[in-house]
């Protein structure tokens, strides 16, 4: 039976959360510089506390089974709680769930040995450490079957060279994880690559340059070399070729929780608007009765629901044991929308706002460009809708004859036929 409404017993628990993240996590964004210096004492001092109640609360980490402290919520439930956490630049690691680490802590659950999840793992899911996802290249993002950086074996261990890009947050990490070439020479191309754990202290990592993105208090996004980097040959997440398998693990809800703290900025930006046109007049009247603004207002509201819509029912799917292979159209479909309905929301925020909206004192312009991100992370928004559109052309045939089968003529002759009319 369908349903709008949430569990009796779960509603308050995102009440709590909204109301926590708007009063106690917001103002952390205008205090603090990158989420991920977990080791700046003012983090410590501000980040650490709330922290605390929100274990106390039973709502940490809830992306994750009991078995590792979390409460193994189905998707769904995760993607409410993200609308929720998205209205913060804080509100993921307060709540334990931020990328990438919460995606790394989802592959060394799976993949990692013992002795792994307690070096790795377990500080992870404590957030006494982060981690980076270093999986593009200069030459290549998108498509990962032109990437060169590769290791090869070397008794017990495996030599690591080449170079990665935008490896978000690698100063700060204490370990990578890292996709690279190990068999070029692979009949299947998905083979040719292998997953690794790489600890950020090793010898032979070289950080170039950090690049910066407007909005973000910090240039975090590195573009790494890796000279003879050596690793342990268990420092392989999974078996060999399996890179591509490993990554599945962590893509699929990453990108579903990423839409929902999306759509909870688009949904700022709305709620900014909202106050913004009752609170100016203009040529004697509200902005708000200004028929141009009522149009941008109704937009706003329409394309949110749409779009969270689309969300849930892709979680909701996901829920009912649909793997996310099955569901790449619905994942598509999501991460393809996403950048333009933040686009679109801020831009008409910036707008409204007049002059203010341009300035520094407003987020708007920061959140432009953060569209133009969304639109890449993840995979680029082209690389999505040709996903969907392969995915809905697939099992279509094509008509016999020259005419389509839905031709009048054809339609009229089977009319007659089956209902044997003259």
């Amino acid at each position: 039976m369908w349903s709008f409404e949430n569990d009796p017993e779960f509603q308050p628990e995102l009440d709590w959360i909204d109301t926590f993240v708007r009063e106690r996590v917001q103002p952390l964004d205008y205090l603090l510089g990158s989420q991920w210096n977990i080791h700046d004492p003012e983090f410590i001092r501000l980040v650490r506390p709330l922290q605390a109640e929100v274990k106390e609360r039973g709502l940490w980490a809830c992306h994750l089974g009991p078995e590792l402290g979390g409460k193994g919520y189905g998707q769904l439930k995760l993607a409410l709680m993200n609308e929720k956490f998205g209205m913060s630049r804080f509100g993921p690691i307060v709540f334990g769930c931020q990328a990438p680490d919460s995606g790394n802590a989802e592959i060394l659950a799976h993949y990692g040995t013992d002795e792994q999840k307690e070096t790795f793992l377990h500080p992870l899911l404590a957030n006494e450490i982060v981690s980076c996802f270093s999986m593009t290249e200069p030459q290549g993002g998108a498509d990962p079957l032109i990437f060169t950086a590769h290791a090869e074996p070397d008794g017990d261990e495996w030599v690591i060279n080449g170079e990665k890009w935008f490896a978000s947050e690698a100063d700060h990490a204490a370990f990578f994880i890292l996709m690279v070439v190990t068999d070029p020479d692979a009949e299947n191309p998905y083979r040719r690559m292998s997953m690794f754990i790489v600890p950020r202290d090793l010898p032979g990592i070289e950080n170039i340059k950090n690049y910066g993105v407007y909005g973000e208090p910090d240039e975090s996004h590195a573009h790494l070399r890796f000279n003879n980097v050596r690793v342990p040959a268990e420092n392989m997440l999974g078996g060999p070729g399996d890179a591509f398998v490993v990554a599945q693990v962590r893509l699929g809800g990453g990108r579903m929780h990423h839409a929902m703290r999306t759509l909870a900025q688009a949904t700022r930006a709305f709620e900014m608007i909202c106050e913004r046109v009752v609170s100016r007049e203009t040529k004697g009247e509200q902005l708000s009765q200004k028929q141009l603004v009522q149009e941008k207002i109704a937009d706003s509201w329409v394309e949110l629901r749409q779009f969270r819509l689309l969300i849930l029912e892709t979680a909701w799917l996901a829920d009912q044991g649909n793997d996310w292979k099955a569901i790449r159209k619905n994942v598509s479909a999501v991460k393809a929308t996403m950048p333009k309905l933040l686009h679109d929301i801020s831009s008409r925020a910036l707008h409204l706002h007049g002059s203010l909206g341009l300035t520094h004192e407003m987020p708007f312009a920061e959140w432009v460009i953060h569209s133009f991100h969304v639109g890449l992370a993840d995979g680029p928004t082209e690389v999505h809708k040709v996903v969907v559109a392969k995915e809905v052309l697939r099992d279509i045939k094509p008509a016999e004859g020259m005419f389509p089968s839905y031709h009048k003529v054809e339609m009229t002759r089977r009319a007659h036929e089956l209902y044997d009319a003259s």
